[in-house]
């Protein structure tokens, strides 16, 4: 099979690109700089320069295969209102234009690379597929735009886009350089005396196991269904009291006061990146302070045959391959 793919620099992205290559896939793959991307080359992926706002390269790119996985998107949260124009522009201009080419190109098999996110704050509930983010407010601009590319990607199926789309929880693993992995590593650094919201809820899943859950999407997936990809249902607690536990630190048992967050949010562009945020501080509270994005991943363990490791194997598999793993781990 002949694959198109975009996102294969990115921490989602690069493995599903190694995992398309091991079965002997060929993959081209649409990249912003050749240079930083010869990781790829030296997969053995073809690779087409360009960006999401560029429809040649797209098009280039795409013609000739015979499936497409979409992933590329900027996911940050906390950024500053000048940046949320290119973030629009990727995350939504960019779904339109790459799946909108596949379905002129009549691509038989397509794969759209959503987020649970895209349900929005779940308030204590653990959601399914059916669930419908309700509007009118968002937890951060990334999850506006990302319900809006999700919304772009049912349209196109409704005009006859091929497309599965799935929903990956909160992703970790090794080399993670998100806010979240480094959170993970100045627990491990022993740098984190205290938990910032500990009642935020996530389903925390392995790259590994979302790579090789949009390969079965790829494979068994059908047209027009989303699958979540997740792993565990869990808190920011334990999610880093596991990490902890699995490292050999002592964990972190008292929780930061959302109130000193608060307090310092006008003053976020200088505390934010101290505190290892992004400088909008509001809206880093906002998506935080006990939101909760749960999901359940049945039907993917049911239709797909997806098989995620929960959070303390995962964490562990982690930690051995970033060589931290204790020795008598």
């Amino acid at each position: 099979m002949k694959v198109f793919l975009t996102g294969a620099t990115g921490f989602i992205g690069g493995q599903v690109a190694r995992k398309l290559r091991d079965r002997g896939d060929d993959v081209v793959c649409l990249v912003r700089s050749r240079a930083k991307a010869q990781p790829l080359a030296d997969l053995g992926c073809e690779l087409v320069e360009g960006d999401l706002t560029n429809s040649a390269a797209i098009r280039q790119g795409m013609e000739g295969c015979d499936a497409a996985i979409h992933g590329a998107a900027i996911y940050e949260v906390g950024i500053p209102k000048s940046r949320r124009a290119a973030m629009h522009e990727a995350n939504v201009v960019g779904t339109e234009h790459v799946l909108g080419t596949a379905l002129e190109l009549k691509i038989p098999k397509v794969v759209y690379i959503s987020t649970i996110g895209a349900f929005g704050n779940t308030a204590g509930r653990v959601v399914d597929e059916s669930y419908r983010h309700p509007g009118g407010s968002y937890t951060s601009y990334y999850e506006e735009t990302k319900v809006a590319a999700h919304r772009i990607a049912e349209r196109l199926i409704g005009e006859g886009l091929p497309c599965v789309i799935v929903q990956p929880g909160g992703v970790y693993g090794p080399e993670d350089h998100s806010e979240l992995g480094n959170m993970m590593s100045q627990v491990l650094r022993g740098r984190l005396p205290l938990i910032p919201f500990p009642e935020m809820g996530m389903n925390m899943v392995h790259v590994e196991d979302v790579a090789a859950g949009v390969l079965l999407a790829l494979d068994r997936g059908k047209a027009g269904e989303a699958y979540v990809l997740g792993g565990q249902i869990t808190t920011m607690r334990e999610l880093l009291q596991t990490v902890a536990r699995v490292g050999g630190k002592r964990p972190p048992r008292w929780a930061l006061p959302a109130v000193l967050i608060k307090a310092s949010a006008p003053f976020g562009r200088v505390v934010g990146p101290i505190m290892g945020f992004q400088p909008n501080l509001r809206e880093m509270i906002r998506s935080s302070d006990g939101v909760t994005f749960w999901a359940r991943h049945d039907k993917a363990m049911r239709e797909l045959d997806y098989s995620p490791r929960s959070l303390e194997p995962g964490v562990r598999d982690m930690l051995r391959a970033e060589g931290k793993l204790p020795a008598a781990a």
